[in-house]
C-alpha cells in the first residue's frame, strides 16, 4: 500500500489530466477514500490473508510459541467487535483469525431455524457469512482511519507539524482489521463438482482457508456422533 502523500500526489495528477472536469474533487479526500477502501473484492482479501496464513505457518514451524488463535464467529458484528477488542488490547491483530464452524452456522444462521450439524442448512450460508464478516471488518478500518484523518486535520489547523508527521506515519503503517478466516465447508454439499463450485464461492467471498471433512456428503453425521469417518 502506497503512502498517503504519494496517493495525494497521484490523485492530483489524475485530476489535472481531466482538463478541469474534476476540479471539484479534492485529491487529499480521494486519497483518504482510497485508504479506507483498500480491498476491492473478496479475492483481494483472500490473496492478502493467504499470505498472512502462509507466513504464520512458517513462523510456527520455526517456533511453536508463535501459534495462532481462531475465534468462533457467527455474525459480522460479533466478528468486528472481537477484532476491534483484540487490536485495542494487544495493539495488533497478528496471529488472530476467525473460524466459521459448520455446526455454529447450522445452529444460528439457517433460514430454517436452528438445525443439527448434518449439512441441512443452506449451502451458501457460510459464504454469505464470510462476505458479511469482511464487510464489517472493512467498516472497522474505515471508522478508525476516519478518526486519524480528523486528527490530521486538527494538527494541520493547529500548525503542529510534528503531530502531523506522526499521524501520517500512523496512516501509512495502518494495520487493518482484515484477518484470515477459516471456513467450514462440511463435506462439500454434494459431489466433487458441487464441492469445487462452493469452495470457489467461499474464496470469492474472501476465505483463504477451507476446512473440508472427508465424509460422504449424503451420509453426513454430526461430529459428536459415533461413526464419523
Amino acid at each position: 500500500m502506497s503512502g498517503l502523500l504519494d496517493d495525494i500526489k497521484a490523485m492530483a495528477q489524475l485530476r489535472e489530466a481531466q482538463g478541469g472536469k474534476w476540479e471539484a474533487i479534492k485529491p487529499e479526500y480521494a486519497a483518504r477514500m482510497r485508504a479506507q477502501n483498500r480491498f476491492h473484492t473478496g479475492l483481494d482479501i483472500a490473496r492478502y490473508t493467504a499470505k498472512i496464513m502462509r507466513d504464520d505457518m512458517a513462523a510456527y514451524d520455526a517456533d511453536t510459541s508463535k501459534y495462532t488463535q481462531s475465534l468462533g464467529c457467527w455474525h459480522g458484528f460479533i466478528g468486528q467487535q472481537k477484532l476491534i477488542s483484540i487490536k485495542k488490547h494487544f495493539g495488533t491483530t497478528k496471529r488472530s483469525y476467525l473460524y466459521l464452524s459448520g455446526w455454529m452456522v447450522a445452529a444460528l444462521r439457517s433460514e430454517f431455524g436452528p438445525l443439527p450439524d448434518q449439512s441441512m442448512h443452506e449451502k451458501t450460508s457460510v459464504a454469505d457469512l464470510i462476505e458479511e464478516l469482511y464487510t464489517f471488518l472493512k467498516q472497522a478500518d474505515a471508522w478508525e482511519l476516519n478518526h486519524l484523518f480528523r486528527a490530521l486535520d486538527e494538527a494541520k489547523e493547529a500548525g503542529d507539524s510534528a503531530q502531523e508527521q506522526e499521524l501520517i506515519s500512523k496512516i501509512d503503517n495502518y494495520e487493518t482489521h482484515i484477518v484470515p478466516i477459516i471456513a467450514d465447508i462440511d463435506a462439500g454439499f454434494g459431489n466433487a463438482e458441487a464441492t469445487y463450485l462452493l469452495a470457489k464461492k467461499f474464496i470469492q467471498a474472501g476465505a483463504c482457508c477451507i476446512q473440508l471433512e472427508n465424509q460422504v456428503s449424503d451420509e453426513k453425521q454430526c461430529g459428536h456422533q459415533d461413526g464419523k469417518v
